[in-house]
């Protein structure tokens, strides 16, 4: 199978083609990238997991955590990118595309400043706010120190990745990802072990990493596709409202998972530390098992973008078809791997007594209702880039709120620990049914011509749903 590679300048890739093969190139070629991120924090696991202390593990999760909420900034400003890009692209506007691009960029960098210093400036609280307690917390507050300085560079890393993919480029995303991915994995064992600097010596590790990928994707963004303008005070100006119309709904979007996940740390924090670190561990196997699944909504989000740019509504849905469609194979297949591998999985980690079960446990069903999650991230690309970011917001929020905490507690009060993992994961399918319920009624609803307007015209839902949560 061939890599989307760009075409000539005035040809936008994914306006011909197969679209079940545009996906399936665009999702592989993401996740591998994705996964070559993912094994690495798989791998820090690992490592850490050698070491011999559950407190190590168990602050890795609280960690994770909190990056995970920092990390929804940069997440959801490169969702605006590639949105914007891709639909001027479709509607053959270049200049405008390149002028979007830099426009994000920009404010994801001081965003991202802002965001950096005011979560270093309030870590203890927002460990306890977690439910860490003891040594995790120290541990946690340094990895983090670490961390959180290089947020802006990740910032700008991931809207030049997005920029590629909005380009139709899926093969330099790609490498620029394992790129990073391999200096990660070979810089671990060195600064964990050779070094003695454990927990800091993977940070320092995921440091290096963020700037290898920086470098890898922008530079092919600049010099081969051309897709960055200058920067300006008055191009800020000109384009501030439509990058925040699509870029604040996104980061509320991508907010809400953290806070779902935040849900379900503090509750399994109730189980105690092996529950705890058994969830970590679980956190860190889903994105590597589900990597085709996470690259989904920046795999169909440009070739939807693209279409409807050039007011192609009939490649608009059956694009979304595609995408769930091909999710749900991958979904079937991943689960079956990770059944028969749940035995082994569960002794690399050296998992005994609850964090064993819970491990048993994601492998088995949970892993299956997974595609919940899958048709979010294929309807929410939909959401994104036919211009009602509103409605990711609004579903997500739902899903890690209405969809996670009663689920929670419920699991928790009968089943303990394990009921926890069951519940948040049955809590997603009532919202996965709404995200495709509103994605086709959006869709069918589309008028012709409004691909190629800015994102100006926006519903009452995308107003209100940040105010609301």
């Amino acid at each position: 199978m061939g890599i989307v590679e760009a075409k000539p300048a005035g040809e936008p890739v994914f306006l011909t083609g197969s679209l079940m093969r545009h996906v399936t190139v665009m999702s592989l070629t993401g996740s591998v990238g994705l996964m070559s991120i993912f094994a690495v924090d798989f791998i820090d696991m690992m490592f850490i997991s050698m070491l011999g202390d559950d407190a190590l593990a168990a602050a890795i999760g609280y960690a994770g955590t909190i990056l995970f909420f920092t990390g929804s900034l940069n997440i959801g400003l490169s969702i605006a990118a590639g949105a914007l890009v891709s639909r001027t692209l479709g509607a053959r506007d270049r200049d405008k595309a390149r002028e979007y691009a830099t426009s994000v960029a920009a404010l994801s960098v001081l965003l991202a400043s802002a965001v950096a210093m005011l979560t270093l400036s309030n870590v203890p609280a927002l460990l306890a706010a977690l439910g860490a307690q003891g040594r995790p917390v120290g541990l946690a507050a340094s990895y983090l120190a670490i961390m959180l300085p290089t947020m802006p560079v990740m910032a700008l890393a991931m809207v030049a990745l997005a920029v590629l993919r909005a380009h139709g480029d899926a093969r330099r995303p790609m490498l620029a990802t394992v790129a990073g991915g391999v200096v990660n994995a070979v810089l671990d064992p060195i600064l964990i072990f050779a070094a003695g600097l454990g927990l800091d010596g993977a940070a320092l590790a995921s440091v290096a990493a963020r700037f290898v990928i920086l470098g890898a994707a922008l530079w092919p963004a600049i010099a081969v596709h051309r897709g960055f303008a200058g920067v300006s005070v008055a191009g800020l100006r000109r384009d501030a409202r439509a990058v925040l119309q699509l870029g604040i709904p996104a980061v509320c979007t991508n907010v809400a998972t953290p806070m779902g996940t935040a849900i379900v740390m503090r509750e399994m924090a109730r189980f105690g530390t092996d529950a705890v670190a058994g969830m970590a561990v679980i956190a860190r196997l889903t994105p590597v098992a589900f990597a085709v699944v996470f690259a989904l909504s920046g795999a169909v989000g440009p070739i939807i973008g693209q279409n409807f740019g050039a007011d192609r509504l009939d490649r608009v849905r059956a694009a979304f078809r595609a995408g769930l469609v091909f999710m749900a194979l991958y979904v079937l297949a991943a689960a079956a791997v990770l059944f028969v591998l749940r035995g082994p999985i569960a002794g690399f980690f050296a998992a005994d007594g609850v964090a064993r079960e819970l491990i048993h446990l994601f492998c088995g069903p949970v892993a299956l209702l997974f595609a919940a999650n899958g048709a979010i991230f294929v309807s929410n690309a939909a959401f994104n880039n036919l211009g009602h970011p509103g409605y990711s917001a609004a579903i997500n929020w739902g899903r890690n709120t209405l969809g996670t905490l009663p689920f929670v507690l419920i699991g928790a009060a009968w089943f303990g620990a394990a009921g926890v993992l069951v519940g948040q994961a049955i809590g997603g399918v009532v919202f996965a049914a709404l995200a495709i319920l509103l994605a086709h009624r959006l869709m069918g609803a589309a008028p012709v011509g409004a691909g190629a307007e800015p994102f100006v015209h926006q519903s009452r839902l995308h107003r209100m749903t940040c105010h609301r949560h």
